[in-house]
Formats: C-alpha cells, sequence, structure tokens
C-alpha cells in the first residue's frame, strides 16, 4: 500500500501563492503517476494536475493552466503543486493520489489511493 500526507493548504487572497506538498511512504516504488485533484462545494472532484513519476511527463486542467505547476521530488517521494496567481474559484478541498495499476493517469479512476485533503481558500 502507498500512504499519501498533505501539507501546505490554507487561506490567501486572490491572486496571491500558495504550495501544496504531498509525502508518499509504504511501496512508493510501485507508483507510476501521481496527481492532483480538488472538490468544491456541491461539486465532483475534478483533476486538477498529474506527474508521471519516473519521466516527469505533466498534465493540466486547462482551467489551471499556466498558473499551476506540478512537480515532484522523486528522493523525497513528495509531490507539489505550485499555484500562482489564484482565484476565489480556486477554492476547494485539494487532494494528492497515486496510480499504481494503470499507465493513465489522466481520469479519477486511474488512481489507486489518496491522501485526506487539504483545505485552499482563495478571498476576494
Amino acid at each position: 500500500q502507498v500512504q499519501l500526507v498533505e501539507s501546505g493548504g490554507g487561506l490567501v487572497q486572490a491572486g496571491g501563492s500558495l504550495r501544496l506538498s504531498c509525502a508518499a511512504s509504504g511501496r512508493t516504488f510501485s507508483i507510476y503517476a501521481m496527481g492532483w485533484f480538488r472538490q468544491a462545494p456541491g461539486k465532483e472532484r475534478d483533476i486538477v494536475a498529474a506527474i508521471s513519476w519516473s519521466r516527469g511527463n505533466t498534465y493540466y486542467a486547462d482551467s489551471v493552466k499556466g498558473r499551476f505547476t506540478i512537480s515532484r521530488d522523486k528522493a523525497k517521494n513528495t509531490l507539489y503543486l505550485q499555484m500562482n496567481s489564484l482565484k476565489p474559484e480556486d477554492t476547494a478541498v485539494y487532494y494528492c493520489a497515486a496510480v499504481t495499476s494503470s499507465y493513465s493517469y489522466t481520469r479519477q479512476v486511474d488512481y489507486d489511493y489518496w491522501g485526506q485533503g487539504t483545505q485552499v481558500t482563495v478571498s476576494s
């Protein structure tokens, strides 16, 4: 199994920045990709960004392209999400997740393990 723990959420004003981190432990050698998802109140959970663990190929939702950057530190087994130019509509609970049993990583169903989530609130 893989355990995931997010950190770095909080309250920020519109236009500000935050960096989320996700520490992975356990069977980390089995990770093929990792991603960030978010869920706003009353809405479905959607993918924000994803990265293949070995090669570092990235995927971004259109809503965050040019503002968010996903990265990983393989030595530390840690995933990051740098969020710049934040907007009130970015307010949500952000989850990190890991793919271990698929070669796809752009769909929620590809992900096998999930963190507990961290709240990001952007005030206007």
